[in-house]
């Protein structure tokens, strides 16, 4: 996924289910939100097929990004991370990835600027494609079916037969991502990606009068091109980007069939994605998915809601991060806008004083959903700002790093969340609205969020 350099190591994770200590211990372990298989000789099929298809991420991609995040952990750099809040397989046109990828493009030249740092650019992509529930079923019409869990376990909508768990979505997933990294990879290796064709898409975006108040910021960020452009810059290498993909570990049977052995070290990768993420919902220390991620060699995140404590935290990073190495563990904090500048700071403080590395890095879409007067589930643009406002609260005053941004977000125009300098209200929902799941900040509230970030950074530094 990444451009490596021509010094990075090379490593061929071997094909077939790997064989290493504890890797199925999570098997005897606590486990939720795991789907209920509904027929038992297509699961063993499917799984057998996951465990003989080639790895959709290599080692030594998983080792760069690793790197890349020990240097947001020392507070050299900024993650970006954005992305669908579940992927569907018939969202996987080259239309909406490449608005995906444009739009965080977008996003990272400004924060770039604003921050003067390397910005990590990941994506929710290439397996998001489960999601946890609240609960097992959902009723229509006194009508109750399994709920909705991700086109990977079953299908949105509500009939019998697509609500059913059906192990063959798994080997559908791996299709699916496949072919979306193959897209990314030919949007930010391919000319897609070029400093200057990014930086003119923004222009666009601060011509419209909503969006006026960024120009000032746009014209300092187009001189700074027009310079390097100016003194030489070798524009040919700038053509180019890494882009990584992430999404959340929830289902276990997938993550389990798609780890290999690096050739190179011997030691376990999840070849499904380069950085998998534990849910708030999963982060049990004593269950199924600490236990599994806590032995392969990606990089890790775990979701910290407003329940948790400074001892989960501490409790956490022993069982993922014994060895105490930066660029393993991130903390991504989704607290809600009312709850962050409160909730957050005996966490960084006590994680800090215990000498951990860790990378925090802020979820501001998670803790601020509300449902709207027209019954829609959405987030108001204005929260979920101020509990990005919060985070960077919170670390100024504690002295410590604000690592990077988690968000749902779409390069479609779509209508999910509420507000914005160019806002959307309740009614556009009616002809807008398109998550399966819950809503996504689209294209130009992304955008706006960029440059709102980027004036925070700036002053910081």
């Amino acid at each position: 996924m990444t451009e490596l350099s021509a010094s990075a190591p090379v490593s061929t994770p071997q094909p077939g289910a790997a064989e290493y200590p504890g890797l199925d211990a999570w098997r005897d372990l606590p486990v939720v939100q795991q789907p209920t298989w509904q027929d038992s000789k297509v699961y063993e099929s499917s799984l057998a097929e996951l465990s003989a298809l080639p790895p959709l991420v290599f080692a030594g991609e998983v080792d760069v990004l690793r790197g890349r995040l020990a240097e947001a952990a020392e507070g050299r750099a900024f993650l970006l991370q954005g992305g669908d809040c579940a992927e569907t397989f018939e969202g996987a046109t080259a239309d909406k990835i490449s608005a995906r990828v444009r739009t965080i493009l977008q996003m990272a030249v400004v924060l770039t600027y604003g921050a003067s740092l390397p910005v990590i650019k990941m994506g929710r992509m290439a397996g998001q494609f489960a999601k946890p529930r609240s609960s097992n079923d959902e009723t229509r019409d006194g009508v109750t079916l399994p709920a909705y869990r991700g086109d990977m376990v079953n299908g949105f909508d509500f009939t019998p037969e697509t609500r059913g768990h059906d192990a063959s979505r798994l080997v559908r997933a791996y299709h699916t991502s496949a072919s979306t990294l193959n897209l990314i990879r030919a949007f930010t290796q391919g000319g897609f990606a070029d400093l200057r064709l990014v930086h003119h898409w923004n222009k666009g975006f601060t011509a419209n009068p909503a969006h006026s108040r960024y120009e000032s910021l746009a014209r300092e960020i187009d001189r700074a091109v027009r310079f390097m452009d100016a003194c030489g810059a070798d524009f040919e290498a700038l053509k180019r980007v890494e882009f990584f993909a992430s999404h959340e570990a929830l289902v276990l049977d997938y993550e389990r069939a798609l780890t290999r052995i690096d050739s190179r070290t011997g030691l376990p990768y999840d070849t499904s994605g380069h950085f998998l993420w534990i849910g708030e919902r999963t982060r049990q220390i004593d269950g199924a998915h600490v236990d599994f991620l806590s032995r392969v060699r990606n990089p890790i995140g775990v979701k910290l809601g407003p329940t948790s404590t400074a001892d989960d935290a501490l409790r956490l990073i022993d069982k993922l991060d014994p060895e105490r190495e930066p660029g393993r563990l991130t903390f991504i904090t989704r607290m809600g806008a009312g709850n962050i500048r409160e909730k957050l700071p005996p966490l960084v403080e006590k994680v800090t004083a215990s000498g951990a590395k860790v990378l925090w890095v802020t979820d501001p879409m998670h803790g601020n959903t509300v449902t709207s007067p027209n019954g829609y589930k959405t987030r108001n643009f204005d929260d979920v700002i101020d509990e990005v406002r919060g985070f960077f609260e919170v670390h100024k005053g504690l002295g410590t790093f604000p690592g990077g941004m988690h968000m749902e977000m779409t390069g479609d125009d779509v209508a999910e969340c509420l507000g914005g300098a160019d806002p959307i209200d309740q009614e556009a929902f009616l002809d807008r609205y398109e998550s399966v799941c819950d809503p996504r900040l689209n294209h130009m509230q992304s955008l706006e969020m960029a440059f709102l970030v980027a004036g925070a950074l700036s002053k910081r530094s």
